[in-house]
């Protein structure tokens, strides 16, 4: 399907956010222009993060929301697609049980995976970690600009940017070609949430996939 990815990407961590704190805090996110919203739900088990994923379902109206890995907790909520990584269900098998209309898109690492996703029929990927990272504890070593651009350049898809984007650097990765970045720590660790996301939405002006 045609996906709308653009500007900010807004990670929603049950590592850095209880759950009970998630629905207002993506509302606040939307608010300030956030146009997907991820739930990453490593941490609970399957029945608290079905609960927290149908309780962002039904809060959020103007951003999409996608859920991490998870095909089957995306059908129960009824969100509007799932971030796959390269461990989990295979892309063409996560088309198959979600059916058309859904969003599904892929962590990558590299030009191959990148490519592979792209074949496979995935509607964006993820590329990274860009930079070093601290939101999560199994990232790879960090891709760097020149990596990014690469992919950028190769694949006709919106990339996402992840893994250490700040304020600070995101201008790089929207140079580099990224259509989005996906940012966990910068959001909830910021003093003003809102007023961080919005700077960042920005960035992007118009742009749109």
């Amino acid at each position: 399907m045609s996906v709308n990815v653009h500007g900010l990407y807004a990670i929603i961590d049950a590592d850095r956010l209880a759950p009970a704190l998630m629905p207002a805090t993506a509302l606040e996110l939307s608010g300030a222009g956030a146009t997907i919203i991820q739930l990453r739900a490593k941490s609970l088990g399957s029945g608290e993060f079905l609960k927290a994923a149908r309780d962002l379902r039904a809060a959020l109206k103007d951003a999409a929301f996608i859920v991490n890995d998870r095909v089957d907790i995306a059908m129960m909520s009824r969100a509007d697609g799932v971030h796959l990584g390269q461990n989990d269900i295979p892309l063409i098998e996560a088309k198959r049980l979600l059916g058309n209309g859904k969003i599904i898109g892929v962590s990558t690492h590299n030009l191959k995976e990148a490519l592979q996703a792209a074949s496979e029929g995935a509607d964006y990927i993820a590329f990274g970690p860009v930079f070093k990272t601290r939101s999560k504890r199994d990232a790879q070593e960090m891709k760097g600009i020149a990596c990014l651009k690469e992919v950028c350049d190769a694949v006709q898809l919106p990339v996402v940017a992840i893994g250490g984007i700040t304020g600070e650097n995101a201008r790089q990765v929207i140079v580099a070609g990224a259509r989005a970045v996906a940012m966990i720590s910068e959001l909830i660790d910021a003093d003003d949430m809102k007023a961080k996301a919005a700077s960042i939405v920005g960035m992007f002006g118009n742009q749109r996939s």
